[in-house]
Formats: structure tokens, C-alpha cells, sequence
């Protein structure tokens, strides 16, 4: 499968077109995030899961977002979904690739999102006593932390 072809499969099943960028990247809602992950997987052979991280749009809200890879076809997709604002909550991938586990677990201790499903969501870098959400855009910087030993 090319990545031409992954393409116009995206287009087909979503309604929405992937922009070709270095790879593909394609936008789904919410909703759709588990089904966008299940479809990259088992249709696009995208077993490779590469990443996961967020974006803090501050008004507009958050927004997650993961690539995954086909390494013998050398399709790459970027899959991204927007929270909105005030939303902290978004369908988990563990079920679909055991490398989302911790990833997932980072994106909620450094953004507060909430990965629904998610079989052990905790704190991975910081301590359980930690207040807040370093990486978003409402966080204080200056707040006082006592040293994490």
C-alpha cells in the first residue's frame, strides 16, 4: 500500500482528507479517535505506534495527537483530534497499541488529559502530590514547588 493509497482509504471511510505532509496527517473528532486508531491499524497495516503528545491552543483548547507506522509499506500517519475548549477528556488507544500506555500517562500528567479506558492512568513524571499541569498554557510558572526527591 502506497501512502496514495492510504490516502484515498482515509477519504473513503472518514469523508475527510489526509494532507500529505512527509506522511499523512488526518483530523477526526473526538468521537471517531478509537475508530480513526482501529482503522489505521488493521486497514492501513499501521502497527508501529511512534508517538503521542498534545497541544495546548490555549482558547481553542486541546488538542491530542499520535503517529503511527506501516515500516514495511513506509505509510506514515499522523491522527489528530481537537478537545475544545475546557475539554479535558479523549477515548484511549491502549486497547489498540500497548505503546500508547505510557505516553498517554504523560500527556495526563503534563496536560490533565483524561484518557478514558486507560488501564492504569497515573502520574509517570511527577509526584502524586503535584498541582496542576506544567505544559499548559494556564499553568504558573512561578508557583513554589518543594524539590522532588
Amino acid at each position: 500500500m502506497t501512502a496514495a493509497d492510504a490516502r484515498a482509504r482515509i477519504q473513503e471511510r472518514f469523508g475527510m482528507d489526509a494532507v500529505a505532509d512527509g506522511g499523512l496527517t488526518v483530523a477526526v473528532p473526538r468521537e471517531r479517535w478509537q475508530e480513526l486508531g482501529r482503522f489505521a491499524k488493521q486497514a492501513l497495516g499501521c502497527a508501529y505506534f511512534n508517538w503521542l503528545s498534545a497541544v495546548d491552543w490555549k482558547d481553542q483548547g486541546l488538542e491530542v495527537l499520535c503517529r503511527v507506522e506501516n515500516l514495511d509499506t513506509n505509510v506514515a500517519l499522523t491522527m489528530r483530534t481537537r478537545l475544545g475548549a475546557g475539554e479535558t477528556r479523549c477515548p484511549t488507544l491502549t486497547q489498540l497499541y500497548r505503546g500508547a500506555d505510557w505516553m498517554e500517562r504523560e500527556c495526563y500528567d503534563m496536560f490533565g488529559i483524561v484518557f478514558e479506558g486507560h488501564p492504569d492512568l497515573r502520574r509517570i513524571l511527577l509526584s502524586e502530590d503535584w498541582e496542576g499541569y506544567p505544559l499548559r498554557k494556564d499553568y504558573a510558572v512561578d508557583t513554589p514547588f518543594a524539590p522532588y526527591r
